[in-house]
């Protein structure tokens, strides 16, 4: 959180500097506007249009999945969400919505077909993570920084930026270059932490570390073989999903989304006998064992 606290607070500063340099107070209260209407609306509406993207189609109360996600909704204390399936056969998953009361979680039929159902409780409890911590909220504030900075670039380069700007031609385009450069960096490095946070908390709502990071070392594997078609059609999007599902390189760099899984790994195996489970007074039916069961697949829906 405090990593989170400081990245925003470099993201306020760049866009007080830059908005002030490139296009005054005028420019800059003109590309705020702008960007917290686009992405309000982006907030407000997440959840149905990246669902529709997806096609993603609601799974009935009763189905495997969805009374594994109401079990764990009730550990980490939350509404139950809106649970989804979306036809791919790449292993992944996704939290979306505005905040815990209108909030949906997703589940390809890639995973629930090839991982172990400890390890699809580990997925869904590190979903049910984000929603708890509301990463929505903080990636579109994080957006909506770095989108009016890309705004008060536009305005620089056909306005000419302020006319009384001491910066000059060449550190005007130099600003217009790097002021953007520089937001999308940190948004990069906020969306990185908040995946850290989400695996810790994830891991306390499931009760086991290792499951979610053997659910991290298969889904990274069968991601680095199979595509995922909805994901490369909706690029901006990837940030999303637990895994970077278009194929991202192993090390953490300055424009992904997702911190290395190496490193994720390892930091949840660091919690092995340290992690206290949040546990609700619920008899919970998330499973105890780690056994796979291939002859019956439990979650498909026969309806």
């Amino acid at each position: 959180m405090i990593k989170t606290a400081m990245l925003m607070a470099a993201m306020t500063a760049l866009f007080g500097f830059a908005g002030t340099m490139l296009g005054g107070f005028e420019g800059l209260l003109i590309a705020i506007i702008l960007a917290i209407a686009v992405n309000l609306f982006a907030w407000y509406n997440s959840d149905k249009m990246v669902l529709r993207m997806y096609g993603a189609k609601e799974v009935p109360r009763g189905h495997p999945l969805y009374e594994m996600v109401a079990d764990l909704s009730l550990n980490a204390r939350l509404p139950v969400p809106k649970v989804y399936e979306i036809q791919s056969n790449q292993p992944n998953a996704f939290a979306t919505g505005r905040n815990p009361e209108n909030a949906a979680v997703a589940a390809t039929t890639g995973l629930l077909e090839r991982l172990n159902q400890n390890e699809i409780a580990a997925v869904m409890a590190h979903e049910l993570a984000h929603i708890k911590n509301r990463d929505t909220t903080v990636m579109v504030v994080a957006a909506t920084f770095a989108g009016a900075i890309s705004m008060l670039a536009n305005f620089a380069m056909f306005f000419g930026g302020r006319r009384n700007n001491n910066m000059g031609f060449i550190g005007l385009i130099a600003m217009m270059i790097l002021a953007p450069l520089a937001a999308s960096i940190i948004q990069m490095a906020i969306s990185r932490s908040r995946e850290y946070i989400a695996d810790r908390v994830g891991a306390e709502i499931c009760g086991n570390p290792l499951w979610l990071a053997s659910a991290l070392k298969s889904i990274q594997g069968f991601a680095s073989i199979i595509d995922n078609h909805g994901a490369e059609r909706n690029p901006s999007t990837a940030h999303m999903f637990i895994i970077n599902p278009l194929h991202a390189h192993a090390h953490d760099k300055l424009f992904s989304t997702h911190p290395s899984t190496a490193n994720r790994i390892t930091a949840l195996e660091a919690m092995v006998g340290k992690v206290k489970p949040i546990q609700s007074n619920h008899r919970s039916s998330i499973p105890k064992t780690g056994r796979r069961t291939r002859t019956e697949n439990p979650w498909t829906d026969n309806r």
